[in-house]
């Protein structure tokens, strides 16, 4: 590769087909909604940049009236949404990352943030760089969109703003979508509450060098001090009230990044991210917030907050980019030949749910064939897209648990009405539209606790043939310290055949995608209410190519 500085490209959105969505339609009521709070105005123009050549030495750019007397880059880098010739580079200016107002402690104005791209950690063979700006509408957010690098390798990136150089973060292009890599790395994870104990899963996760990381949802969660506490008691707390606003949305944003451990993870490798509920509220569905019977006029103001906040907050493309309280987040990554990452919104199209939430015990209403958990344009662009995967592997990144899961021992079936169960005939059809030839793996978050299923063809029938199989991860920290085992998991496995692990640790989940088999290592902390923790695996599995299912390691 030519080792020489280029100049930085410009240009549109980028697009191809590891990448590609519906596009959104025009404007709509709710698009309303996010124009009274500032969302989708400018937005994209304002966070994505205009990439020209810049010096990159600190001071070298005009000094502003006003400099700032601070490091701004305490939330640290991340890197996203990987193509064969480009990545998402993103980072948030934030002095002050608990300022009330979600800005940060930055000034009302704007800021030129200076970013390199390169081939060695030291940064001696700089191959692109570019200027961004970023202001308060942004809140102070940059995403970079880099094109025209090579495939299938590693790359260092860096950001400065006047005289503060950003920590360094290493990231990864996609192989050559006609390319046939002979394997790939990657972890996922969910569900990660502040409160509950320290990040130590994400620190260890980065350890174990992964080309990619997936996060399945419940990045952050929703409340304020002391309304979720688990026993014996939260071991750090959130600040400020209950994210409502577009301010309280930013502010938990960067107290999140604040984490060292998180930051690490981020650094370590480049994520592709999906949201679950409480990224905005617990349990909502489309325009329902979690209680209706409470009245909450502004949920969808807090809805369009919520996605904007998400939006500056993650490394995601411009094809992301919230209108009102609509946000494109499905959309497929593809890893040459070898597996397409078809990546799921479980939340902003669904049916609200069935039976009141919760629990349920013959539900009628969850049996409803019209009921749907991701839209019928979601679901006809997945049936669509795995009919027509030519990789090896598909693997759906979506975020509530899909295989039947019985709560109760006995005749008497208790389900879950916020998972697949209480959209069985949604489920159903998908099950049905697997292609016989596909090796399709369902990736799941949100339960907090490890699981291992068969996806059934027929659920009420426990000898029906295995169409696929689930991986669900634990929390990082939702729960606490969690155990090996409960009277609940023990429940369940007896009361479910198909479910063939369950572990409730706190942890994530490694896999070693290959061009015969997939290894899924169950990974475990013991502890997580205090830093520190040393990490294992508790259990591992494998699915055979051209053999659906799980089979024990």
């Amino acid at each position: 590769m030519n080792a020489s500085p280029r100049p930085a490209l410009t240009g549109p959105a980028i697009t191809g087909p590891a990448l590609t969505g519906p596009a959104l339609a025009g404007p709509t009521r709710r698009a309303v909604v996010g124009t009274a709070l500032g969302a989708g105005v400018g937005l994209g123009a304002t966070l994505t940049g205009t990439l020209a050549p810049a010096a990159w030495l600190p001071g070298a750019a005009a000094a502003p009236a006003r400099p700032l007397s601070r490091d701004p880059f305490t939330l640290g880098v991340a890197s996203g949404d990987p193509l064969p010739d480009g990545v998402v580079l993103w980072t948030r200016l934030a002095p002050e990352p608990l300022a009330a107002d979600g800005l940060g402690g930055m000034p009302a104005r704007e800021v030129a943030v200076r970013w390199e791209v390169a081939t060695d950690e030291r940064f001696r063979r700089v191959v692109r760089r570019g200027v961004a700006r970023t202001g308060p509408d942004a809140g102070h957010s940059v995403h970079v969109e880099v094109q025209g690098l090579s495939p299938a390798r590693p790359y260092w990136y860096r950001f400065a703003a006047e005289r503060w150089v950003s920590p360094a973060g290493l990231t990864r292009t996609a192989p050559a979508y006609d390319s046939s890599p002979a394997s790939l790395s990657m972890a996922f994870a969910s569900c990660s509450q502040y409160e509950h104990g320290f990040f130590t899963a994400y620190r260890r996760l980065a350890e174990e060098q992964p080309e990619l990381v997936l996060h399945l949802g419940d990045y952050l969660y929703e409340y304020t001090k002391d309304d979720y506490v688990v026993a014996p008691g939260n071991v750090r707390d959130h600040e400020g009230p209950e994210t409502e606003t577009l301010a309280g949305y930013r502010q938990r944003h960067a107290q999140y990044k604040t984490d060292a451990d998180l930051q690490a993870a981020h650094a370590a490798a480049p994520w592709v991210v999906v949201w679950d509920d409480h990224e905005v509220d617990n349990n909502w569905a489309d325009e329902v917030p979690e209680k209706p019977a409470v009245p909450q006029p502004g949920f969808l103001a807090r809805r369009a907050a919520a996605f904007q906040a998400y939006y500056e907050n993650m490394p995601l493309r411009r094809t992301s980019v919230p209108q009102g309280i609509d946000l494109q987040l499905y959309r497929r990554v593809q890893w040459g030949d070898l597996a397409t990452f078809h990546m799921m919104d479980t939340r902003q199209y669904r049916d609200d749910q069935a039976c009141g939430d919760g629990t349920a015990v013959d539900c009628q209403e969850a049996l409803d064939p019209s009921r749907t958990l991701c839209g019928d344009a979601q679901e006809r662009w997945l049936v669509e897209g795995l009919a027509a995967s030519t990789t090896t592997w598909d693997l759906l990144g979506q975020q509530v648990f899909f295989a039947r899961r019985d709560f109760t021992a006995g005749p008497t079936r208790s389900l879950s009405m916020d998972g697949w169960d209480g959209y069985a005939p949604a489920r159903q059809r998908l099950v049905d539209a697997l292609p016989a030839d596909a090796n399709t793996v369902v990736l799941t978050g949100d339960v907090h606790r490890h699981y291992a299923n068969d996806v059934l063809a027929d659920f009420d029938d426990p000898d029906s043939a295995v169409r696929a199989a689930e991986l669900v991860c634990s929390s990082v920290t939702s729960g606490g310290d969690g155990s090996d085992t409960t009277a609940a998991t023990d429940t369940q496995l007896r009361e479910n055949p198909h479910i063939r692990f369950a572990n409730s640790q706190r942890g994530y989940v490694m896999t070693e995608i290959g061009r015969d088999s997939l290894r899924a290592d169950f990974k475990v902390l013991p502890y997580v209410r205090r830093p520190g923790a040393p990490v294992s695996t508790r259990q591992s599995f494998v699915v055979e190519a051209g053999r659906p299912g799980l089979q024990q390691a």
